[in-house]
């Protein structure tokens, strides 16, 4: 019998930024939420490692686009992390 996937099985196909375990645009709901408890006291590091992961995305996407660089990166890698206040 196969295994259900769990929250370490969401990451990212590359270079599609698809996820692993259900397909959606990485990062997912679950990988949101994995990074979120992961990096619950170090926010900083979290944005500094979704930037990096925006820049390289940003790169791998638009190559398999003629160039064209997808326009939806910064709600989908780095604005859910932000502070809400």
């Amino acid at each position: 019998m196969a295994r259900r996937p769990g929250p370490a099985d969401h990451v990212p196909s590359r270079p599609t930024w698809r996820c692993r375990a259900c397909g959606a645009a990485w990062p997912c709901s679950t990988a949101k939420l994995t990074l979120l408890a992961r990096y619950r006291e170090r926010k900083a590091e979290l944005r500094a490692y979704l930037l990096t992961l925006r820049g390289t995305a940003a790169e791998e996407l638009a190559e398999l686009d003629s160039g064209r660089r997808p326009a939806d990166l910064e709600d989908r890698f780095t604005a859910w992390a932000e502070p809400r206040g």
